[in-house]
């Protein structure tokens, strides 16, 4: 199905879409990185060391990162489970405020491999570079990043 080269994911650490993004891209040598607010800070506490191509920010602000990472990249993919939280409303904001190509993808209103075609499809059709991974905090939706996780290794995976 994946007839694109994504060269770099990015997100911004979070626990949740961001976190699967990172792990994906890991777990398939794809590289990555992005930015993180100061401290390394995430809901769960300090991101762990593990992620060490992750850029810490001299801002504490969350939405610095988010802003940072949407112009870093060539396109976002934002995930969310039914409520769509601020941060990922303003990652869509800031992606169009940018001219920046973003994809939202509800999660709770997906059919089988629904999501992992429309992922696909828009990545073939925009063919970015950098892809932005970002979306809703494992604690706001609980069972995303294991969604966000099995979609992106399904369209990465060669």
């Amino acid at each position: 199905m994946s007839h694109h080269k994504i060269a770099k994911i990015i997100s911004g650490g979070q626990t949740g879409a961001d976190r699967a993004g990172l792990d994906v891209a890991i777990n398939l040598g794809i590289p990555y990185g992005g930015s993180i607010p100061a401290g390394r800070r995430t809901e769960d506490g300090t991101l762990p060391e593990r992620y060490d191509k992750i850029i810490e920010l001299k801002s504490k602000s969350y939405p610095v990162r988010t802003e940072k990472n949407v112009v870093d990249a060539d396109a976002t993919v934002v995930f969310t489970y039914s409520k769509m939280g601020s941060g990922s409303a303003l990652t869509i904001r800031l992606a169009n405020q940018h001219d920046k190509p973003c994809l939202h993808i509800d999660l709770s209103k997906r059919q089988d491999d629904e999501p992992v075609e429309k992922v696909s499809e828009w990545i073939d059709r925009i063919k970015p570079h950098i892809l932005n991974v970002a979306g809703s905090r494992e604690s706001s939706a609980i069972g995303i990043y294991s969604m966000v996780y099995n979609v992106l290794k399904n369209v990465l995976s060669d």
